[in-house]
């Protein structure tokens, strides 16, 4: 069982009940926090009226005692019969402290991240604010999608992948294959080398609580792939490199730390029924390299602003045009208070898709999985501010690439960044 942890401040709810409704109605949550005080307050009552039985019942304890030393046989009787009735409501106060302690951690779980003051309202990607592009999109280029391109080629194949192992999967070969582990190996490369990430190889099979610590359980449960013997399959390297730092209580001298993993990622893809059916945009089984930053409250600001520069890196390397889009409170993950989206251009669609996305989570996921810092000169500890993003998604980043240095022939150009990586191949589909 997960044990109850607080992922959001009882005693700031109880302060401000109106301001936590106001900040949850923009995330389409209906009012609730006076709910939870009730229930806060109703526990509380229960824990107060089970320590006054116990009391009572030490204090009885101690006077059967007495009356047996001094031969009252009469009031030791009298008195053990207080004590049975203690025992029955000592039992009944307990069951409803659990009771309502179960329904508090249950409605606090389920409920999302409050959204940064910076990020604006909306309740869908409609709201979203573009900040800036970069480069300028061909539309005159052509503009055969991934799909097409790699079955000229002979090198994608969705079904034989299908065959193995249903929709959702690929299997890549020679070219493309290389191409995928070169975006890899650059990304990490570049993220260790020039953007001081340092690489991690972390599990991509961990136990309920890590999840429970990152937001995706329990209300995201039908998302994630389970094994039968209670394993899940990470949907992004973020559970592992964040849960790195649970239940530890680091100095702040410390701080930020920065972490980088290039991993399989599984997602059951439950709530995309009929979208992106086609090709690789949307897949049960894909590559992504992550970066995680755990920091203070005081750096978490400037530190994702430079998170998503080392992501929009990625792409200026690789040539491909891009958006930056703050989201609104509507379109946010769960445990996020404020995110920038990059978006690629994909000119077989003709519109931008999002291919990173970096996320400020403030103290949200540190309360959860108990992770503090200790300032120095400071009494007590405080919790960690944890962030993270895409460096990028590697399968999306492929079919970027593809579709952007495609040519009339249907060959794809290898860009310069990558040139390093594919031992002097600088074209697929043809001589060189």
């Amino acid at each position: 069982m997960l044990a109850p942890l607080p992922m959001h401040d009882i005693r700031a709810i109880r302060l401000e009940p109106d301001t936590f409704d106001a900040a949850w109605a923009m995330r389409g949550v209906a009012p609730v926090a006076r709910e939870i005080v009730a229930l806060d307050e109703a526990r509380r009552a229960a824990q107060t009226a089970l320590q006054q039985a116990q009391a009572r019942r030490k204090e009885l304890s101690g006077l059967i005692g007495r009356a047996k030393g001094a031969g009252d046989i009469a009031s030791a009787e009298a008195l053990l019969s207080d004590v049975d009735t203690l025992k029955s409501e000592i039992a009944a106060q307990t069951q409803i402290d659990a009771d309502l302690g179960a329904k508090l951690q249950d409605t606090l779980a389920g409920l999302p991240n409050l959204p940064d003051p910076a990020t604006p309202p909306g309740a869908d990607e409609r709201a979203n604010l573009e900040i800036r592009r970069w480069g300028a999109p061909d539309v005159s280029a052509p503009s055969r999608d991934h799909v097409d391109l790699g079955a000229a080629l002979g090198m994608m194949d969705f079904d034989a992948a299908s065959r193995m192992s249903g929709a959702r999967f690929v299997v890549l070969r020679q070219g493309l294959a290389r191409l995928e582990r070169a975006l890899g190996q650059f990304m990490l490369d570049l993220h260790t080398q020039e953007n001081g990430y340092v690489e991690i190889s972390p599990p991509v099979l961990v136990r309920d609580r890590a999840l429970y610590g990152t937001g995706q359980l329990p209300k995201f449960a039908e998302d994630l792939f389970r094994t039968e013997d209670g394993y899940w399959l990470i949907p992004t390297a973020e559970v592992s490199l964040t849960n790195t730092v649970a239940e530890q209580l680091l100095d702040e001298e410390a701080l930020p730390l920065r972490m980088t993993a290039l991993t399989p990622c599984f997602r059951s893809e439950a709530g995309a029924s009929g979208r992106d059916t086609r090709g690789m945009i949307r897949q049960h089984q894909f590559p992504k390299v992550e970066l995680v930053s755990i920091t203070t409250p005081e750096q978490s600001q400037a530190e994702h602003e430079r998170m998503v520069e080392c992501a929009e890196m990625v792409l200026k390397r690789l040539e491909l045009p891009f958006r930056t889009v703050l989201l609104c409170a509507g379109d946010m993950g769960f445990t996020a208070r404020k995110t920038y989206d990059l978006e690629v251009w994909l000119p077989s669609q003709k519109t931008y898709r999002e291919i990173s996305s970096c996320s400020n989570c403030g103290d949200f996921q540190a309360r959860r999985m108990d992770a503090r810092f200790r300032k120095a000169g400071e009494k007590g500890s405080r919790f960690l501010h944890t962030l993270n993003g895409s460096g990028l998604a590697v399968g999306r980043s492929l079919v970027a690439v593809m579709e952007n240095y495609q040519d009339e022939d249907g060959r794809i150009a290898v860009p310069q960044a990558l040139h390093p990586y594919m031992r002097g191949q600088t074209r697929i589909g043809g001589e060189g």
